[in-house]
């Protein structure tokens, strides 16, 4: 194999890559959109229902939507460590 089909298939590599990473990342992006606008369009119905005293549209507001949050970004960090893996990037330097 020559330098150019060697770099050739580097760039595929990395182009497979780059297009894992924005699959992941615009799918997390869809759920971060959908659990940040869409509850308050809901928010009269699920205030009717009231867990210990305070209604749902709190919970989602205040926690459930921060708990969603701090989820994607964790399985966003494995996930990219599992590409990393699978491309053969994990010990690289720059």
């Amino acid at each position: 194999m020559n330098e150019q089909d060697r770099v050739q298939e580097v760039k595929q590599r990395l182009g497979s890559y780059w297009q894992a990473n924005i699959r992941i990342i615009t799918i997390l992006l869809i759920i971060w959109f959908a659990v940040a606008y869409i509850p308050p369009l809901f928010i009269n119905q699920l205030n009717q229902i009231v867990i210990a005293g305070f209604p749902l549209g709190y919970y989602m507001g205040s926690q459930g939507s921060l708990i969603v949050f701090v989820v994607e970004i964790f399985f966003y960090a494995w996930y990219m460590n599992k590409l990393d893996e699978e491309y053969g990037l994990v010990g690289l330097k720059r």
